[in-house]
This record gives C-alpha cells, sequence and structure tokens, in this order.
C-alpha cells in the first residue's frame, strides 16, 4: 500500500472539520475500502496530469497525491479550498483552483500538448451539464473515472430499447468506451445522500465518426428525438428532418428513436447533409 493511503474499511479523516453546504450538493466521501477501489481504478502514475473535481475534504486526493502524480483539485467551496492550500507546502505535486468546474478553463491545467485525467465526486446537482462540458473538452482528456447518481451511470451505460437509454446514452457512448466499474452506497458519504452511486469509467475514442458540421446535425437530431422519444421517429424529427433523409439513412420511420443504435443516428446525421 502507497505510503498515506488509506486502510480498507477504515473512514478517512477530514482535511478539515466542515459543515457540507446544501447549495454545492456536498456529500464527503469517507469510506477508505471504496477510497482505495477508486485508486485502485484509476491507478494514477508518477508525473502523470490528473484533475480531481470537488475535492471536498481530499479523502481522495491525498491517496492520489502519494503516486507522484501532479494532481489539479477544482474546489468551489473556498473554505475546503483554502484548507487544501494549506496543505501544499507538504505536497509540492497539488495545485489548487478556487474555481466552478463548470467554468474553469482547462487549457489552464493541461496546455497542449499534454493529456489530462480526469476524476472526482461530482455534486448530484451538476453533474449531467459537467459531463457535457467535459464531453466538449475531450480532445485534452486522456480517461475520466466519475463518482456519480447511480441513475445517472445507469443512462449512461444503457443499450439501445432499455428504460434508461436516451441523450445522456448517445452522446457518451458516441464519444467514448464507457465502462461501469464500481458500485457505492450511500453509507460511503457524510452526510449520506438518499441516492446510490457510482463510479464509471470513460475513455475517448479514438476517432471522430462526424465533423464538426455532422455533430451538430447529429446532436440536434438527438435532441430532438429524446424530446419526443414516445412517438415515431418520423414525428419526432418533424421539422428538423424530412421522412427522405429517414430513408436515406436505412431506416424505418415508424419506430421509435429510444430503439435506434449509435450508427444509425451517425447515418441520420450523414443523411441529413452533416458529412
Amino acid at each position: 500500500m502507497s505510503r498515506g493511503a488509506p486502510g480498507p474499511g477504515r473512514r478517512v479523516p477530514p482535511a478539515r472539520d466542515a459543515y457540507p453546504r446544501k447549495r454545492f450538493g456536498q456529500h464527503f466521501l469517507h469510506d477508505r475500502a471504496v477510497v482505495r477501489r477508486i485508486v485502485d481504478a484509476i491507478a494514477p502514475r508518477p508525473g502523470e496530469l490528473i484533475m480531481e473535481i470537488g475535492p471536498g475534504r481530499g479523502a481522495l486526493t491525498f491517496p492520489l497525491l502519494a503516486s507522484g502524480c501532479e494532481l489539479h483539485v477544482v474546489e468551489i467551496d473556498r473554505d475546503l479550498a483554502g484548507a487544501l492550500r494549506e496543505r501544499t507546502p507538504h505536497h509540492p505535486n497539488l495545485i489548487v483552483h478556487e474555481a466552478d468546474a463548470l467554468e474553469l478553463d482547462l487549457a489552464r491545467v493541461a496546455p497542449p500538448p499534454r493529456k489530462l485525467r480526469v476524476t472526482g465526486n461530482l455534486p448530484y446537482n451538476i453533474s449531467t451539464p459537467l459531463v457535457f462540458r467535459l464531453l466538449a473538452a475531450l480532445p485534452r482528456i486522456r480517461d475520466m473515472h466519475l463518482m456519480l447518481q447511480r441513475e445517472v451511470v445507469d443512462r449512461m451505460v444503457s443499450p439501445p430499447g432499455a428504460r434508461a437509454y436516451g441523450r445522456l446514452s448517445v452522446m457518451v457512448q458516441l464519444d467514448c468506451e464507457v465502462e461501469r466499474i464500481l458500485g457505492v452506497g450511500s453509507g460511503a458519504f457524510s452526510p449520506a445522500p438518499r441516492v446510490e452511486s457510482a463510479m464509471v469509467r470513460l475513455r475517448p475514442r479514438l476517432r471522430a465518426v462526424l465533423d464538426p458540421a455532422g455533430r451538430g446535425r447529429f446532436e440536434a437530431i438527438v435532441r430532438s428525438c429524446f424530446s419526443r422519444r414516445r412517438k415515431t421517429l418520423r414525428n419526432a424529427l418533424r421539422g428538423l428532418c424530412d421522412e427522405s433523409v429517414i430513408d436515406a439513412a436505412d431506416l424505418d420511420p415508424g419506430v421509435r428513436p429510444e430503439v435506434l443504435t449509435i450508427d444509425e443516428f451517425v447515418a441520420l446525421a450523414h443523411a441529413s447533409g452533416g458529412r
């Protein structure tokens, strides 16, 4: 076990005695066994560039630092950020950004050509928009290990036709290989949330299947389809694509959008002029 890493089954001592703030959606991870499994899944190495979103009291932060990585933490809570900043003299590989992760310029953290590994226990109240922001920054990212509400991870990994399959499933799976790696009960956090959590691994696909124009069309098609998911494809795309586009994509206009695969949505984008 690495020096400073938590032992299994023990709680992580907090970086400071702090009350969680509801407006930030704070639930602090404290279960050492869960922390160890997360660190093992990330497998950080010396010199790697890692960004942790929402470090909180540092339960994951300090085990990651023990690997010798260069760790940038993004914390919106000024008190938590200040407590972590006080530890930097003892951890020269720790860089603290007191910022909103939804607004942080990743070029500050990972200037080209460096690639960034991203992890964190994402606040539930901003998890979906934050995932979409990270997807938009994929050229700068090597991989992501994110703790999210289990329902969100269910949507990310869902196959076509399943109840959880939707816009998030399609957009994430278009860009990334997606793998659920760990389920986490509410008791691993303080305060305990009312929902279960899960850790997901996202690895960017090596090649884009759509150019920028095609991607814009793809996003519009997916958004339209899942805002009208119970309608037929013909009706879900009304006003956006006519039936000739659906025919050109070799699809049945009478099916529901929720059964289409990623490749079939890509075919629609190509057929609609998004090449």
